[in-house]
């Protein structure tokens, strides 16, 4: 979705990141937020992927889960703690400074959900690969893996008018921030490959946006 690039400016403004996104998403992130956090249920443990500001993460210790939210961008993390401790949560939730690649380190087994929202798609196809891989060593037999984020189009129609609609934004971005993010090709598919099953999938009407659920098997 092509308004998810100009986020990743206001990634560098953090204190307007909030504002920012209900403004260029006309709400639509967060509505998509509630949807995915709905899963989860009180006494969950979770884990949010690319934390942000902290909004999967509050919404999650909201509902009675014990979290866990990881970024690598720490003034985000700042706004998280802030928010956090406005809104009584700082026994349910706790904040780490951390990446993917340290994910390795999480003890196996050990989280009902995990979760991400405009995570996956700043990984490069390697970290991806690791990621997944590692989600499904840390998710419990039965558990959830809750994903929001832009995916690239199968549609050819599709593709060629969200690349028009993309390209001078990718650019805008990229001379600001010198980064970008980078829709996730055949994203259902590289999660079933990690071992996990699809539960639901539900694509915004350019099918440049996911929302997804999937599980982990009982048997592992």
């Amino acid at each position: 979705m092509s308004t998810y690039i100009l986020m990743k400016v206001l990634e560098y403004a953090p204190s307007r990141y909030d504002k920012g996104i209900r403004v260029l998403t006309l709400g639509g992130l967060e509505r998509a937020y509630d949807r995915l956090t709905s899963h989860i249920e009180e006494g969950q443990k979770v884990l949010d992927l690319g934390c942000g500001t902290g909004a999967l993460t509050l919404r999650a210790a909201l509902k009675g889960a014990k979290v866990k939210g990881i970024d690598i961008n720490p003034q985000m993390l700042d706004i998280a703690r802030g928010k956090i401790v406005e809104a009584n949560l700082a026994s349910k939730v706790e904040v780490c400074e951390m990446g993917v690649a340290e994910l390795g380190g999480e003890r196996r087994e050990s989280y009902d959900v995990v979760m991400g929202g405009l995570c996956l798609s700043e990984l490069t196809e390697d970290e991806l690969t690791y990621a997944l891989r590692q989600v499904k060593e840390i998710l419990k037999p039965a558990g959830l893996l809750l994903i929001a984020d832009e995916v690239r189009p199968k549609s050819i129609s599709k593709l060629m008018l969200n690349w028009l609609i993309r390209l001078p934004l990718v650019v805008f971005t990229y001379l600001i921030t010198q980064a970008t993010t980078k829709p996730v090709m055949d994203l259902p598919e590289k999660i079933q490959g990690a071992g996990l099953v699809i539960e639901s999938v539900r694509l915004s009407r350019m099918e440049d946006f996911i929302e997804l659920v999937a599980r982990k098997p009982k048997g592992g």
